[in-house]
């Protein structure tokens, strides 16, 4: 792991920040060679793209809840 003083890093975080997510090891800021933080990657994002589709083949259709009856007589009981 590398070893920054606060000082370092102040001056030069946007690379440390850069060079952490692009190496993806740690690096621990100390102050006074007592460490105060460490900078680790994050964890890896949820693509929000895989939710589209991901219910595909669960669903079954029994019947058409739409259609409308022909027959006379169930019309009559309709409106009654």
């Amino acid at each position: 792991m590398e070893v920054l003083s606060i000082s370092k890093f102040k001056a030069t975080c946007l690379s440390v920040l850069e060079n952490v997510n692009k190496t993806g090891r740690p690096v621990r800021v100390t102050r006074f060679g007592k460490p105060v933080a460490e900078i680790v990657p994050c964890s890896p994002r949820l693509d929000s793209a895989n939710w589209l589709g991901s219910m595909s083949g669960t669903l079954e259709i029994t019947g058409d809840i739409v259609g409308s009856s022909t027959e006379p007589s169930e019309w009559n009981a309709l409106r009654d």
